[in-house]
């Protein structure tokens, strides 16, 4: 067969296109994607390209290379559009030229090879992998570089398909023969072996793990290399490792240990970056302690020290920078926010509701414009996690060498300090109060150091010992630091303002009502801020009034505090349009504000509703659109529905009863019934809290609805979506409170999931909680309906009960456990012990509820008999055994 060859005509129209890709122009490059699409319909277009990047060797690099890109685009989008002989070809020229002379050439090569074959193309490609390990053994060094730059990219892009029965398990060849390359003469080559291997640690690869031994003597080997590259790769793999297979590194734990202290004090940042991560992941291992002790003399003096900004860094950061808050914000600094959808907790004993069971973000945010990982916030973040593992034995290697670093003339290395600081404040806790008199002050002096990077880091580890700060008296350092903290916020440096906006919000978290005598000054400060902040940072001072608000609660609720805070609050409000996403922040603080004011909030609440129920109007129109003609219409963003509804459910909390009449001149039942049926989980759990809030607030414009909500909420109950059941749960047990007797019909809709729920293992606390109170509840309206499944629930729900405080949702579920022992004595008798511990938990029941926990707990002695219950009571812990005798006298 004739190989294939261009057209003169045709490659000089190939080569105008490439030439006029590459230049800045919008109008031309608009052209050249017009002009793409038309050289997309001939078949042979994708010929020219590989043969301008594979032999047109006239032309400069960098636009042969392009070349290959534009085909590997094409390749991504149509390749199964491609004629066999058009795959075919572009298939033989990539493996004939691997080995081109250039450098840039033969990267492109390798990048269009992984593309086809991660286009399901390693099946239907057999020669492949077979060809380019072949290659490998090339005299030629340019061959053996693109062949192994090809496999490279292959291993990273396909590394399971080549671990599977699919393709006959080449790695069975593949990974020994990589293994031979560690010691190649060429660093380029030794790097690429290690990379190739490396993609195989984590998942386990079986040929790996046959020559698990040969690879990690081969590692050991390259210790000493003297290219970078070579022993960034090698840390690499050594971390990976670390965490899956530690048994066999254990033997050689301490020279690991030692190599790995020597990296990460590598002249190259990367390297030292790799290795600094062995910390971070051995502190997750429960070898860590014994592995580590002896070494902690070496190792935190080399964190200590990354913790340092690096001079490229205070370049980026503009740390010279001192006053910048007249500038605007360029719109791509500002993150996007994640709006958190509210979930229904219960109040714990000792201490307030537990948030949902969240992991707290990275701590380390304070140079969130750094935000790729440097070596600074990896030794930081190791710092963090050692400190949780040897708490106060870590104190004696570290405060050394604090006091040189807080005190230090060097602003550089006295911002590390005040690092450090709040990296150890979570694990050192215990060890640091000794020293926190003297050392809070001196931090408080920094928050007015003349560098603007000094100010911030010391506003986060002041955030980080709040809670110390909070259990003193309040003019010892809570209303200096307050102080200081509210000049922070109107600092003229954004970074600063930022940090002290997320300082005084974790402070605010801390004090609680501890805040109240100084709501007006913080008010002043705050509202003053309003009128001062850029973009980014406006966002930022909406948590912070939010976050005021959940923690003073009903204390803002004073005219004085609402002139102070509303009129610029709903000023913003007016001015943002429907479609602008910084409503989500202020939707959110409003709805703090508006739970916390209550009646106070009233003279707002009418625009306040009637655009929420808006938000979710146009959100669900904009969706049913989009379900029918995707191509005309974009899909809606749904948080503005989310953030509307969880709004809406603040209004109803706050506003109880006065959310009358905006419901009953509102279509919010409609939309409601549609949003609960939303495929967006998160949708679906704001609108449930919200039923449940109406429910509370004015029932008869619900009570309509039920026949049609309820099988909604029962199909909910799945905990798949731990956040949706959970809401739905709590609603269902809100309604059953409102409906009594009615609530008969649909008790067989909800009660066998519910049952189910409460005996799964592994189910967070929240949602056996409020399941627990839901079957309470419905117990107490129908127990007839309920009573005979006592046995299925009576011991988790006794167990997942004790631990909630007094309140009135404990106190109807208990009602309703009560009046089915009644109706179903013997369904309790198998687990009686539970329900003596819950019935101990209640502080002060109300004296009918103490009534009936007295008759259940007599009645089962006497139907035992006196001796029996000797027995039975035997088997209580001695503190369970005093509170039934204090409280019942049995």
């Amino acid at each position: 067969m004739m190989e294939w060859q261009p057209d003169e005509q045709g490659l000089q129209q190939v080569l105008q296109l490439l030439k006029d890709s590459q230049s800045p122009d919008t109008a031309t490059q608009r052209a050249v994607q017009e002009k793409l699409e038309q050289l997309n319909q001939f078949p042979d277009f994708n010929n020219y390209l590989i043969f301008v990047l594979t032999s047109l060797k006239s032309e400069d690099e960098p636009t042969r290379s392009l070349s290959g890109l534009i085909l590997k685009n094409n390749v991504k989008a149509h390749y199964q559009n491609f004629p066999p002989n058009v795959a075919d070809f572009i298939k033989r020229e990539c493996l004939n030229n691997i080995g081109d002379p250039s450098p840039l050439i033969r990267a492109t090569i390798g990048i269009l090879i992984t593309t086809i074959a991660s286009k399901g193309e390693l099946q239907t490609w057999p020669e492949l992998l077979p060809q380019l390990c072949n290659l490998l053994n090339s005299e030629d060094y340019n061959t053996c570089e693109g062949s192994f730059g090809a496999l490279q990219k292959i291993c990273e892009d396909s590394s399971e398909l080549l671990d599977s029965d699919a393709l006959n398990r080449p790695l069975n060849i593949m990974i020994p023969k990589f293994l031979q390359f560690f010691k190649h003469c060429s660093p380029k080559i030794r790097s690429h072996a290690i990379a190739c291997v490396n993609q195989f640690i984590i998942g386990r690869a079986q040929a790996l793990m046959d020559n698990i031994d040969t690879f990690i003597e081969s590692l050991f080997a390259l210790a000493g290399d003297e290219d970078s590259e070579v022993r960034k790769n090698v840390c690499r793999a050594l971390v990976m490792l670390l965490e899956v297979r530690i048994d066999r590194l254990i033997p050689h734990m301490h020279s690991i240990i030692q190599y790995m202290l020597q990296r990460t004090q590598d002249p190259d940042e990367n390297v030292a970056l790799e290795a600094c991560e062995f910390w971070l992941t051995l502190a997750e291992q429960p070898i860590c302690k014994e592995a580590l002790s002896g070494h902690l003399v070496q190792l935190i003096p080399i964190l200590v020290n990354g913790m340092k900004y690096s001079e490229i860094d205070i370049i980026l950061l503009k740390g010279d920078v001192e006053e910048d808050e007249t500038i605007p914000d360029s719109e791509q600094d500002i993150k996007p926010r994640f709006h958190k959808s509210r979930t229904v907790t219960l109040q714990h004993e000792g201490g307030e509701g537990e948030e949902g069971e969240d992991i707290d973000e990275d701590e380390d945010d304070d140079d969130d414009t750094l935000s790729d990982w440097n070596l600074r916030k990896c030794s930081a973040a190791a710092l963090d996690v050692l400190a949780n593992v040897f708490r106060e034995e870590l104190l004696p290697h570290l405060l050394p060498l604090l006091k040189g670093l807080l005190f230090h003339p060097d602003w550089v290395i006295k911002e590390s300090g005040i690092l450090v600081l709040g990296a150890i404040a979570e694990g050192c806790m215990q060890g640091m109060v000794p020293y926190l008199p003297e050392l809070i002050p001196h931090l408080i002096q920094c928050l007015c150091d003349k560098k603007a990077l000094v100010r911030s880091i010391a506003c986060w580890t002041l955030s980080r010992y709040a809670h110390w700060v909070v259990s003193q008296p309040p003019d010892a350092h809570l209303k200096p630091l307050m102080t200081e903290l509210l000049k922070r916020i109107l600092d003229g440096n954004k970074r600063v303002q930022e940090a002290a906006c997320s300082a005084f919000a974790t402070l605010e978290e801390e004090a609680c009502t501890e805040l109240v005598p100084y709501l007006s000054f913080i008010l002043d400060t705050l509202v003053f801020a309003f009128g001062k902040y850029q973009h980014k940072n406006l966002l930022i001072l909406y948590d912070a009034i939010g976050t005021l608000a959940d923690s003073v609660g009903h204390h803002l609720n004073q005219p004085e505090y609402i002139q102070k805070l509303m009129p610029p609050l709903i000023a913003k409000w007016n001015e943002l349009k429907d479609e602008d996403k910084d409503l989500f922040p202020l939707l959110e603080c409003l709805s703090s504000v508006a739970t916390a004011l209550q009646s106070g909030f009233l003279p707002y609440c009418e625009p306040v509703y009637q655009r929420c129920v808006t938000l979710v109007q146009k959100t669900l129109a904009q969706a049913m659109m989009y379900s029918q003609q995707p191509d005309q219409y974009e899909a809606p963003d749904k948080d503005f529905m989310i953030v509307a509804l969880d709004l809406l459910s603040g209004l109803a909390e706050g506003l109880g009863g006065h959310v009358d009449t905006l419901v009953a001149r509102s279509n919010i039942m409609t939309l409601l019934f549609q949003c609960m049926q939303d495929t967006m989980p998160e949708v679906r759990q704001s609108s449930f809290a919200l039923l449940g809030d109406l429910t509370k607030a004015c029932f008869p414009h619900v009570k309509p609805c039920i026949a049609e909500f309820m099988p909604i909420l029962g199909t909910n109950l799945n905990p798949e979506f731990i956040s949706v059941c959970n809401n739905a749960t709590w609603a269902i047990g809100e309604i059953c409170m409102q409906m009594g007797v009615e609530m008969q019909p649909y008790i067989a809709m909800v009660l066998n999931q519910l049952v189910e729920i409460i005996n799964r293992p592994n189910t967070p606390k929240t949602l056996l909680e409020n399941t627990a109170i839901t079957i309470g509840r419905l117990g107490y309206v129908c127990p007839q309906e309920v009573a005979p499944m006592l046995p299925q629930f009576i011991r988790p729900w006794c167990t997942s009960l004790r631990n909630i405080r007094d309140n009135e949702e404990k106190d109807s579920a208990f009602r309703g456990i009560c009046i089915m022992i009644g109706v179903n004595p013997g369904g309790v008798v198998q687990d009686f012990i539970f329900f003596c511990d819950a019935v101990a938990s209640w502080v002060n029941p109300k004296d009918d509820l103490r009534d009936m926990f007295y008759k259940i707990l007599h009645g089962f002695k006497e139907q035992v008999g006196e001796e029996n219950w000797q027995q039975f009571s035997e088997q209580f812990p001695p503190l369970l055994k005093e509170r039934l005798a204090a409280c019942y006298g049995v």
